[in-house]
């Protein structure tokens, strides 16, 4: 079935009439930012199948080719008018068109999470103090941030009524959807603010709302055709702009309900956009001078990291690094879109550059992930015996608990796990199946780099710099780029300090 109402079907017909086509597989758009798509949708199947519900599935995709980048800054980067204005003057330097992802401004997102817990507890009170709190804050930052009246009254204007929505939620009965409304308003704020200060510079800028291209599909996923679709629509219904300005983090389900994307948070939005227009690059903007060889907290002498693999990235985001959530550069990975981690603090710093190609014989960074716990099945029926380790893995998959690492012998089977939330259930059914021993208080350390079997040394590399170290596993093999040691946490210290000194 269609979900798409006539007047938006409507739209879309006169969307693909004003396409020129150039060649039967390709299209252009007119407009003045020359949008290219590499097209790949059957314009023959009638809309109603176009935009069904499984279009992932059955719809061929059109991708769509901009040069242009994607900026995206963190609330702490947009966190002050000082910082709004920093921010203001990063993006439009170069005179370059780019799409620019803003998060809340830092500390906001945590004021509505309270004011949601307060309604959801039945404290209307509460959180109406929240709220008028929140609001004299941001009045307070409008004069500092623009020196039109004009436009500090038009800010004003939009803000209280963005607070006054908030108060109306205290009149109807509390929901989860109604949560993810609330917790939507800190993107909807900073951006509004970041776009008029840019109007009041004379910067040619508009605010592309999040709300009207960002989707999630029946699955929870972000629906890549839609965005496609109706991101090509929103630029080339608005050709003559310097600088996009939209929402991180924000979305709406496949019921049209205010969402969000959940891992990763406003990197996965910028992501998503720059494989959706096949951007030059996706520049991530924090307060850290890009991804360091070590945890600088533990470790003398680090440096920066110039260049990752997607993979290697991958790998220390998930292991402890704070660089990107694992997911988030998934969509860029897949579109061959690089992404830069850079530092608005020292903005000609080079940063790191995360891209598809792989220095080949180099080891890259040392991580750590903590508080892992280890269990240990060992049994008498697991030798030579077939079904045992499905037996193991259904215990996890019922407590929907994933599993870091993992290795075997003939009658045993340890695994790691972050999630303790379920420990003493897992372990009372794994009881039924062998001896089970708990150890808690564990650290991984991983090392990643260029790590083919083919490639000879350095696993006992890594290895050797650990022999003072009491390790409790060893992970290797299920990755080109990642070598991982158990070890417990009071020696992580010491075993990130050993890595450093003997690898790099």
């Amino acid at each position: 079935m269609c979900r798409r109402s006539p007047h938006q079907c409507d739209q879309t017909v006169r969307y693909f009439r004003e396409i020129e086509f150039k060649e039967p597989r390709q299209l252009q758009i007119n407009s003045a930012r020359n949008l290219h798509f590499v097209h790949h949708l059957d314009l023959t199947r009638p809309l109603s199948q176009l935009y069904s519900s499984d279009i992932h599935h059955t719809a061929p995709q059109k991708i769509l080719l901009l040069n242009m980048k994607v900026y995206k800054f963190g609330g702490t980067s947009v966190g002050s008018p000082e910082r709004m204005k920093e921010v203001s003057r990063l993006i439009t330097e170069d005179g370059e068109p780019k799409i620019v992802v803003l998060s809340a401004m830092s500390g906001t997102t945590n004021s509505l999470v309270e004011i949601a817990d307060y309604l959801r507890k039945g404290n209307p009170e509460g959180a109406s103090n929240m709220v008028n709190r929140l609001h004299n804050l941001y009045k307070q930052h409008l004069p500092l941030l623009y020196s039109k009246e004009e436009t500090t009254t038009k800010v004003r204007e939009r803000l209280d009524n963005l607070f006054l929505q908030l108060h109306e939620f205290r009149t109807r009965e509390f929901s989860e959807a109604d949560e993810k409304a609330i917790l939507a308003q800190g993107e909807i704020m900073s951006t509004n603010m970041v776009t008029e200060y840019l109007k009041e510079c004379g910067v040619k800028a508009i605010l592309l709302p999040a709300l009207d291209y960002m989707r999630l599909d029946v699955n929870g996923e972000p629906d890549l055709p839609y965005i496609r679709e109706r991101l090509a629509y929103l630029l080339d219904k608005n050709p003559d702009y310097d600088i996009y300005i939209t929402q991180g983090f924000i979305c709406r389900n496949a019921d049209g309900q205010i969402d969000n994307l959940q891992r990763g948070g406003s990197d996965y939005t910028a992501s998503l956009i720059g494989a959706a227009i096949r951007a030059n690059e996706i520049q991530i903007w924090t307060d850290i001078d890009g991804m360091h060889n070590n945890d600088p907290r533990f470790v003398e002498g680090t440096t920066p990291v110039r260049q990752l693999n997607f993979e290697e990235a991958a790998e220390l985001a998930y292991f402890g690094a704070k660089i990107l959530h694992p997911t988030c550069v998934q969509p860029a990975r897949y579109a061959g879109v690089p992404v830069r981690l850079k530092n608005t603090l020292d903005p000609q710093a080079p940063g790191t550059l995360i891209n598809n190609d792989c220095e080949e014989g180099r080891i890259k960074a040392v991580a750590a992930k903590d508080n892992i716990t280890v269990i240990k099945i060992v049994s008498s029926r697991m030798l030579l015996a077939t079904g045992f380790m499905c037996k193991v893995f259904n215990v996890f998959d019922k407590y929907k608990t994933s599993i870091d690492m993992i290795t075997t012998s003939e009658v045993g089977v340890s695994l790691s796990i972050d999630n303790t939330s379920h420990l003493a259930s897992i372990v009372d059914e794994l009881k039924e199946v062998g001896t089970v021993v708990v150890d808690e208080g564990m650290c991984i350390v991983c090392v990643v780099g260029d790590l083919r079997w083919t490639n000879r040394g350095f696993e006992s590399d890594a290895t050797l710099a650990l022999k003072n170290v009491p390790v409790r596993m060893i992970s290797y093999g299920g990755s080109d780029h990642n070598i991982s040691f158990l070890v417990s946490m009071e020696h992580k210290q010491a075993a990130l300090q050993a890595l450093q000194k003997h690898l790099f």
